[in-house]
């Protein structure tokens, strides 16, 4: 790439109204309107008694702070990212970052469940208007994880020191994906940072099932946890809802002793990092290799918690024998081994990837983190409860527009998403009463764009 020109003969000027940076948003919020956020938010947020007028209008509110993550703000006064240009001729009642501040600041806990409440009946209508999560796959994963959000300053309410060592919040979600689909965020809640991975896990996870029903999904649900998960609380939640467990399992005594029961001639090697497939034994050379035995969990609990099912184990052969703990048996010494706590009915060659594709998740929070939350910006922790809702919808419609465009976007990060079509300049012209947007010729990604334009019911110059 080569400049034409000299420095002294380009100009630059602030000075154009009709120009947008953001032209996707169009299409974006509209979805977003006939799914009935606003709707929604006006019929289930009531901030009673907030002073200097913070709880009115929420519903204009939430949809200027969710327009905002969309295009990509991820603090408070990024959210002025929505008055430029001419996105005042195309978008009414746009509030200003310090207005919508006092909004978040003014929520109390019963509003964030309210917000919640709204949301969760929104990513159901999404779901059913554009089908991003579909109904007719055999199995649904509902994969619950957690993750401290580190914060500066003692100023932040319920920051503190968790098992990170780093001063933080700590946000728990939950996101239900198939084999087909990528994962949507079905519920939230933040905790303060020295909450515990699992605190309040089961009742978060009891909504988050009721939720993926309530989107029209028949299939098995396969509830997928890692180890801080393993309770009887969640096992319990999850038999309530008719859906079955995969639980990571730490090993302890009673999980080493269950492992040395399993017949050396029960484990089959699998195919893990740098397996090799011998084609004449038709099987894998690895240094990874699956067994399964049975188990009763949680006998120490009330006999009606007593969970009989699978423990299945992958061992890995162990490259350094100084990691090899105290006391441990010469099994251990030679293999490390990974434990899953399973009703699941798939067999053993099946259930043990499939619990390993929980870290799926884990693509779900570097989403977050490279927008909306970079940052938890209030120092109030009911506006940064609020906040981490706003965040998982504007990621939801984000990523309902993405299925809307094309089937590489419907599984492409949300960044890729407001690049490619998010954040398209245009220019707009009026005539006869119509708007028209005038947008960039040889856009990469004009294909995937018309799509999701259309898919709205908006229309193409002809």
């Amino acid at each position: 790439m080569k400049f034409f020109h000299s420095p002294a003969r380009v100009f630059a000027a602030f000075d154009e109204p009709n120009l947008i940076a953001h032209a996707g948003l169009v299409p974006v919020i509209r979805l977003a309107e006939r799914c009935g956020l606003s709707a929604l938010v006006a019929e289930k947020v009531r901030l009673a008694g907030a002073k200097n007028g913070a709880g009115t209008a929420a519903d204009a509110k939430v949809m200027s702070i969710v327009g905002g993550m969309v295009a990509g703000a991820d603090s408070i006064d990024d959210l002025d990212v929505l008055r430029h240009g001419g996105l005042p001729k195309l978008f009414g009642g746009v509030r200003a970052p310090s207005t919508l501040g006092t909004f978040l600041r003014a929520f109390t806990w019963g509003h964030v469940r309210q917000l919640e409440s709204a949301t969760r009946a929104f990513t159901c209508n999404l779901a059913a208007h554009t089908g991003f999560v579909p109904e007719g796959d055999g199995v649904v994963f509902v994969d619950i994880d957690s993750k401290v959000k580190q914060v500066y300053g003692p100023a932040k309410q319920g920051a503190s020191f968790g098992y990170t060592k780093v001063r933080g919040l700590h946000f728990q979600i939950v996101t239900v994906k198939t084999g087909t689909c990528a994962p949507v965020i079905v519920a939230t809640r933040l905790r303060k940072g020295s909450a515990g991975s699992g605190k309040g896990a089961a009742s978060l996870l009891r909504e988050a099932l009721v939720t993926v029903r309530a989107m029209g999904i028949t299939a098995q649900i396969v509830v997928r946890a890692d180890s801080a998960y393993f309770s009887h609380k969640v096992v319990a939640a999850c038999r309530q809802a008719g859906a079955r467990f995969s639980l990571a399992v730490a090993v302890t005594k009673t999980i080493r002793a269950a492992i040395e029961t399993i017949p050396a001639d029960a484990w089959t090697p699998i195919k893990y990092t740098d397996a090799i497939w011998d084609d004449e034994e038709k099987r894998w050379i690895s240094d990874a290799e699956i067994a399964e035995i049975g188990l009763t969990a949680f006998t120490s609990k009330k006999k009606a918690f007593h969970t009989a099912a699978r423990l299945i184990v992958r061992r890995v052969k162990r490259l350094n024998p100084k990691t090899v703990p105290a006391g441990q048996s010469e099994l251990f010494g030679v293999w490390r081994h990974h434990a899953i706590f399973t009703d699941s009915v798939f067999v053993l060659t099946d259930a043990e990837p499939m619990h390993r594709d929980h870290a799926a998740v884990e693509q779900v929070f570097a989403d977050l983190e490279d927008s909306a939350l970079a940052h938890l910006p209030s120092g109030t922790f009911t506006a940064n409860a609020a906040w981490l809702t706003l965040a998982a919808t504007a990621y939801n419609l984000t990523r309902a527009a993405g299925h809307l465009a094309s089937v590489f976007h419907a599984r492409a990060r949300t960044g890729t998403i407001r690049r490619h079509l998010i954040h398209v300049p245009a220019r707009i012209a009026t005539r006869a009463r119509t708007i028209t947007l005038h947008l960039p010729q040889r856009w990469c990604w004009e294909a995937d764009f018309i799509d999701l334009w259309t898919a709205v019911d908006h229309r193409m110059v002809t």
